[in-house]
């Protein structure tokens, strides 16, 4: 929404009706949420409450501006900011709903695990038979011998719509996605969507369930639900990371002669930069590599120089990605509704350096010392590893394309239940383990 005014808000008749500015004090709280969280006539999600149920969900104050407390004293209020990146909403009040009914599903299994193999082809049965849906599957699921090989399930694989990722683009095509398997397919969901994401019903059919909170006994009944619009979300906010790099090319250099007859001892020359962009769930890493010395990179927060990373290495992380790589290199565990941007350190050199969460607007900016003794690498949800070097630079803030996620109660309890099932996985794993050894 564009803001074509800039001034502050001092009362009824200083604001038009058709102004773009609004706030909850000068007009009708209806009228306002209308016109803030207006959507596209396209596909979308509503962070309003599902149809027929408006008297149970009520609640739409949100964590962070310009809601919920927009005016201060009896004359000012707080000026509408068009960039701003999303508005997180109390977590109860986060609701499906379809402008249309859907009719494409993605469905993500994970690869060479025998163990889903009969979930897979009851659901698939399920959504093409008894829902009559359009099933996406990728080329490479349907090559299991296990599947291929089943004539019964021949005539169902013949309706799949198959894709291969990195070649077919099918962001426009997908109404909601399924996942079977553990917390790494909703982090490849994440990855084939660099844009707006559809939501996403994760199955616990893996080793851990931070992220997957459905489990597959009832099936039909919950994937009913949200086909029908009944289901509460939370939106897991995505890293929008920029890689840029200085590009060199090796010159062919005869008897050290170039052929300008000039004698050249460097063989590498800059001829431009390299731009690659990526939308991350989990956490960006940046470590040593290969390399037996330890990192040293620099870090800054808006443009300034915060601190000088000396260790193992550093991860930028989501709210998400805060129960994963961070949290065994000890930071905090936040919930997802939180909008923050942690940074943590691997193994620092200094013991002073403790984790940072900054606000989710802020720009990250991260690049080589410049009396760093090796090259770093960086890694993007543990994929697309590659290798920084002198004058690259990586850029990261928050995307404004987070990812859908369909909860099974509500965004709270199923976070806090995934985390005491985790927790006690790994005790109950720990027992098991001594167990063994005695």
């Amino acid at each position: 929404m564009e803001m074509n005014q800039e001034k502050l808000c001092t009362s009824k008749a200083d604001v038009s009706s058709d102004s773009a500015y609004h706030c909850s004090t000068c007009h009708d709280d209806e009228e306002w949420s209308n016109t803030s969280r207006g959507r596209a006539k396209s596909r979308s999600l509503s962070a309003s409450p599902a149809l027929g149920s408006t008297k149970e969900f009520r609640r739409t104050r949100s964590l962070h501006g310009p809601c919920p407390v927009t005016t201060f004293g009896p004359k000012a209020c707080m000026l509408q900011n068009p960039k701003t990146i999303m508005h997180i909403q109390d977590p109860a009040s986060q609701r499906l709903t379809w402008n249309k009914p859907p009719k494409s599903v993605l469905v993500i299994k994970k690869i060479r695990d025998a163990s889903l193999l009969q979930p897979f082809k009851e659901l698939c049965v399920y959504l093409t038979e008894e829902n009559n849906m359009i099933v996406y599957v990728e080329k490479k699921v349907l090559e299991d011998p296990a599947i291929a090989n089943d004539d019964n399930f021949g005539p169902v694989k013949k309706k799949f719509c198959t894709f291969r990722e990195d070649y077919d683009d099918i962001s426009n095509q997908i109404d909601f996605i399924i996942c079977l398997g553990g917390d790494g397919t909703l982090l490849y969901a994440s990855s084939l969507f660099q844009g707006s994401v559809p939501p996403v019903m994760a199955f616990h059919l893996g080793s851990l369930g931070f992220l997957t909170p459905f489990n597959f006994e009832n099936f039909q009944s919950q994937v009913t639900q949200v086909i029908e619009g009944n289901a509460a979300l939370v939106l897991r906010s995505r890293l929008k990371v920029k890689v840029v790099k200085e590009h060199r090319e090796k010159m062919t250099v005869q008897n050290g002669i170039e052929e300008n007859g000039v004698v050249s001892t460097n063989i590498e020359k800059e001829v431009g930069k390299q731009i690659m962009q990526y939308q991350v769930l989990n956490e960006v890493v940046v470590d040593r590599g290969p390399s037996s010395y330890l990192s040293n990179v620099d870090v800054f927060l808006d443009g300034h120089l915060i601190t000088t990373v000396q260790g193992d290495g550093v991860i930028v992380s989501t709210p998400t990605g805060s129960t994963a790589y961070a949290a065994a290199a000890g930071a905090s565990m936040i919930h997802p509704n939180v909008p923050a941007i942690m940074i943590t350190p691997i193994c620092p050199h200094s013991l002073s350096f403790r984790p940072i969460v900054v606000p989710a607007g802020v720009e990250l900016k991260i690049m080589l010392s410049p009396d760093a003794r090796n090259t770093a690498w960086v890694s993007f949800d543990g994929r697309k590893r590659q290798e920084i070097c002198h004058g690259d630079s990586i850029s990261i803030t928050t995307s404004c394309y987070p990812l859908p996620s369909i909860c099974f109660r509500d965004p709270v309890s199923d976070w806090f239940e995934s985390l005491a099932e985790c927790l006690h996985w790994n005790v109950r794993k720990k027992q098991n383990n001594f167990a063994v050894e005695e």
